[in-house]
């Protein structure tokens, strides 16, 4: 199984959905770097079960512990060990899920390839296993922050068919972002998806949407042509995370409806460094961070988990009738915000590290 990510800052997930707990290993953290457990569960927090009627009713604080890498407040340069116990799990909803795979979920996959799978809350396949991402994308955010100024803002853009109108992205910060349980910056549009989510949940059933993101102040030269380029690694990054399906990057799809003319940059001067007047590009030329704001979006599915009967077949293909007894989102953007920010920050530090350690 591959569960770690990146080359210079590299991240090592654990865990199961209702074993004892989950978490992650970080290799390759500068040393000296302040850090506390405070500094990462700021963004727990943010991702955590139970914030509003919006998400899943599974109570966890997702309270994290350094278990190593630390002395004195500071980094050591050696590997940091993060763990979040399990508080609230309920393997009991599962139990007659041993012989049935849940529609438009691994259980099928995972017990072809494995041989044997978690029974419980689909184990690996969790969405409970980003919190190891978050925590460990908490200290990239860190050393990103400090060392370069660089921002990273996500939020929802969008819930089924509810769109959010356009925002300043230079401007844009977290605390408008989490103004409102759904994590969207257009308060008329968050009122929308808020009652969207909430018709979603009365019908027993599950509703997709979109992330958009910004990463400002990232300086150019990050990248690493031709196979991990930004834009690869972070489309990596963000297809990795469970219930993704889409990944887009400044223009996107929409970019093929325009013709070159209109689609390409001019450079302009920007005080001491070349900039462009556009950015169809989203901040990104031949791989390689171009110093324009990192534009992206991620698609997320409709949660596969939902209360309404559904007629499927078990293991052996006899016919079921399978209503789903786990606690669930009716929607994942809003908690997905924090995951979207903490893999765009392990993906930007490592392409950073790689990148001082050519040019010394």
């Amino acid at each position: 199984m591959s569960s770690s990510f990146g080359t210079l800052f590299r991240v090592s997930t654990f865990g199961e959905s209702h074993g004892v707990g989950v978490g992650a290993v970080v290799d390759g953290c500068p040393p000296k770097l302040e850090l506390s457990e405070v500094d990462i569960q700021v963004q727990l927090d943010r991702r955590r079960p139970g914030q509003s009627d919006l998400t899943t009713p599974r109570q966890e604080a997702d309270l994290v512990t350094i278990l190593s890498g630390i002395e004195n407040g500071l980094t050591l340069g050696t590997p940091i060990g993060l763990l979040v116990r399990n508080r609230d799990q309920h393997p009991d909803d599962y139990g007659e899920l041993d012989a049935v795979p849940r529609p438009s979920h691994a259980d099928y996959t995972y017990q072809v390839k494995y041989g044997v799978r978690a029974s419980s809350g689909g184990g690996r396949s969790s969405a409970r296993e980003t919190i190891g991402r978050v925590a460990a994308g908490a200290i990239a955010e860190k050393v990103l922050r400090e060392r370069w100024g660089v921002e990273i803002v996500a939020w929802v853009s969008s819930v089924g068919e509810v769109e959010a109108a356009a925002i300043d992205t230079n401007r844009v910060t977290r605390a408008q972002i989490d103004a409102n349980p759904v994590r969207c910056p257009d308060a008329a549009a968050a009122e929308q998806m808020t009652a969207l989510v909430r018709a979603v949940r009365e019908a027993k059933d599950s509703v997709g949407g979109v992330v958009s993101c910004v990463c400002r102040n990232v300086p150019a030269g990050w990248g690493e042509p031709v196979f991990d380029k930004l834009e690869a690694k972070l489309a990596q990054a963000m297809l990795s995370l469970p219930a993704t399906k889409g990944f887009e990057i400044g223009s996107g799809f929409a970019g093929t409806r325009l013709r070159g003319s209109l689609h390409n940059d001019p450079f302009v001067r920007k005080g001491n460094r070349l900039g462009t007047l556009t950015n169809h590009a989203g901040g990104v030329l031949g791989g390689i961070s171009s110093g324009e704001p990192l534009l992206f979006r991620v698609a997320f599915k409709p949660v596969a988990t939902i209360g309404q009967s559904q007629q499927t077949v078990d293991f052996a293909g006899n016919p079921v009738a399978l209503a789903a007894k786990g606690r669930h989102d009716p929607c994942v953007v809003p908690r997905a915000v924090p995951i979207v920010e903490a893999m765009a920050a392990l993906v930007l530090l490592d392409l950073a590290l790689r990148q001082q350690a050519r040019s010394g």
